[in-house]
């Protein structure tokens, strides 16, 4: 089992940038395959971005060319990079795990989450 931390979330001003970062422990993440999602009030949550295990990336079409995932097997840890912010990204922010070599973009794919970490755009 995998547990996440996430951290870097914060107040950021309209196209501004901001790095999440997600610290995995409990195993070892090069054997799974990451995401973030979000999830803004009255609103479902939303994949936005995942990693495969083997780096392959997918981003979701309303946020590509504004956030670049990538991850440290190493380190153990997941980070999320925002460019360009706007006031729609406000949310709270999660990674996601699961223990599989790739994933996609759904919720159902992930079986660990964190705890979340809130962005506010303004």
């Amino acid at each position: 089992h995998v547990q996440l931390v996430e951290s870097g979330g914060g107040s950021v001003q309209i196209g501004g940038s901001l790095r999440l970062s997600c610290v995995a422990s409990g195993d070892t993440i090069g054997r799974y395959c990451m995401g973030w999602f979000r999830q803004a009030p009255g609103k479902e949550r939303e994949g936005i971005a995942a990693i495969d295990n083997n780096g392959g990336t997918r981003y979701h079409d309303g946020v590509k060319g504004r956030i670049t995932i990538s991850h440290d097997a190493d380190k153990g840890t997941l980070a999320l990079k925002m460019d360009d912010l706007k006031p729609e990204d406000t949310a709270m922010y999660y990674c996601a795990a699961e223990f599989r070599g790739r994933c996609g973009l759904g919720s159902s794919f992930y079986k660990y989450w964190g705890q979340g970490t809130q962005v506010t755009v303004s």
